[in-house]
């Protein structure tokens, strides 16, 4: 019985690593199209984002909204397409440190809360993706080989 299980645990761990590739896609699809769909989202309503940030007591809210917004938009179209992820991970981290130092750190009263905010998962996600990269199934990937540079798996 213990070989068998043994065998069948084998066998799934062989099948798990031969699709490890979709792991990151998946991440990728679904993480790069929520953060393109808020930055069009902030674009098109640029003026009602603006205000937030007046709101909020950002400096130069009109630029800084729309650094935000386009950062949002062009980072998940990148994100999307596992084009120039590692480097586009920058300015998505850069966007929530400021979200969450500025705007959601004064709703946050102890360690459980930073833990449970969104802007603090969304930058582990981004540490995440600079850090291991957007895998096997990325443009980044394809442009490495062109350029016979030696990708990581």
């Amino acid at each position: 019985m213990r070989s068998f299980l043994a065998a069948r645990a084998s066998r799934l761990l062989d099948l798990l690593h031969s699709v490890r590739w979709l792991g990151p896609l998946v991440l990728r699809l679904v993480f790069g199209y929520f953060w393109l769909e808020t930055g069009i989202a902030k674009v098109h309503n640029l003026d009602g984002f603006t205000q937030r940030f007046v709101g909020w007591g950002i400096p130069f809210p009109e630029f800084s909204a729309a650094l935000s917004a386009w950062t949002e938009l062009l980072g998940g179209l990148l994100i999307l397409l596992g084009l120039f992820t590692r480097l586009v991970c920058i300015p998505m981290i850069i966007n929530m440190i400021v979200a969450v130092t500025l705007v959601v750190s004064s709703n946050l009263m102890g360690l459980d809360d930073y833990v449970e905010a969104d802007e603090v998962v969304y930058s582990l996600i981004f540490f995440w993706l600079l850090i291991a990269g957007p895998g096997k199934a990325s443009l980044d990937t394809l442009l490495a080989r062109w350029l016979g540079i030696r990708a990581a798996a």
